[in-house]
């Protein structure tokens, strides 16, 4: 994900320290969980519970490799699980063996960042792409063609994330090149799209998105599906384009960083999350789709309300690159900035 608001960082304490029989630290996506359920899980629990936000999982990575972290359950993306478990960074928590387990939506139970579910629970996924505010164009956006070669209206008028991450995937749907490329012909081909888009980008920002948006400054952006509509939702003229060549999709999962002071805690939290009726109430409030079984007459957010959540476009999901794959890509986002 994640991904979503200028905070670096966002602290809730609930329970008193003095009658309180334990605690749970996260450092989760900023204003990502259901401050609700904190509250309810906290009394239910009688556990002390403070929240840090990060807004990438470049962050949260960094984090943990120093280690230390005192965290005792963060959120990252699939392709950023995959890295952490492969260095060693989170608790094999055998969560297959947790009744949460059995509330995963089994089209997303046993995936490649985590093939026989030891290390994570999912908490929520959706889309990156570009959302355009409707009164400022009204031109076509059923490609990506219109946002990564932009005339008229756009020209200078779109705004892209400040990372790498889904913008180099929305460009390699567009022209066709795998995720993960060690090609380098195939990643100058990116890098030519991106230069050649450059000119009519009047940021690369991952903050305060919504406010640029719907000032006018941009009449696109790059943004992700539930920050979307939840704007939308609140009266914003904005819209998640549909674009044949799909979306870039991402998952994120509950996990226990190494060495986790709280471990217990973590796991009551984890399994909390994912009873249906809690999973409903984070979907409700997060705005984006949740991979576990939620309670269906009390979702907010059907697919006649919010048909970003359900999109009827490929959706290619981040993978774990190899070093030189992901040499590429820097390399692409270096110079692109430079």
């Amino acid at each position: 994900m994640k991904k979503y608001l200028a905070a670096t960082a966002i602290g809730l304490c609930l329970a008193s320290s003095a009658q309180a029989e334990g605690k749970l630290n996260l450092y989760v996506w900023s204003e990502s969980i259901s401050p609700a359920l904190i509250e309810k899980f906290s009394k239910e629990n009688d556990v002390e519970v403070h929240v840090d936000g990060y807004t990438s999982n470049e962050d949260l990575l960094t984090k943990l490799q120093a280690g230390a972290s005192g965290y005792d359950l963060s959120t990252p993306s699939q392709h950023f699980l995959k890295i952490m478990i492969d260095q060693g960074l989170i608790e094999n928590i055998e969560a297959n063996k947790l009744t949460a387990y059995e509330n995963i939506d089994p089209r997303w139970r046993n995936q490649w960042w985590d093939e026989k579910q030891e290390y994570s629970i999912p908490i929520a996924y959706g889309t990156a792409g570009f959302v355009i505010n409707t009164d400022l164009y009204k031109g076509p956006t059923d490609s990506l063609k219109y946002f990564f070669e932009p005339e008229g209206d756009l020209a200078g008028k779109i705004a892209m994330l400040s990372y790498p991450d889904e913008v180099i995937g929305a460009a390699q749907l567009y022209l066709g090149v795998p995720f993960c490329s060690e090609d380098p012909a195939e990643m100058k081909k990116v890098l030519d799209l991106l230069m050649a888009q450059k000119p009519a980008v009047a940021v690369y920002s991952s903050d305060n998105i919504a406010s640029r948006l719907g000032s006018g400054e941009v009449s696109a952006h790059f943004w992700w599906d539930g920050e979307e509509l939840k704007a939308r939702d609140g009266g914003a003229p904005f819209q998640l384009a549909m674009t044949k060549e799909g979306l870039v999709g991402w998952l994120d999962s509950m996990v226990i960083p190494k060495g986790a002071p709280n471990r217990e805690n973590a796991v009551k939290f984890i399994e909390f999350m994912s009873q249906p009726e809690n999973a409903t109430e984070q979907m409700n409030f997060y705005a984006h789709s949740s991979p576990m079984k939620t309670v269906a007459e009390k979702v907010v957010y059907t697919k006649e309300k919010a048909p970003e959540l359900y999109p009827e476009v490929p959706v290619e999901f981040s993978r774990t690159c190899s070093p030189a794959a992901q040499d590429l890509v820097t390399k692409v986002w270096t110079q692109l900035l430079q």
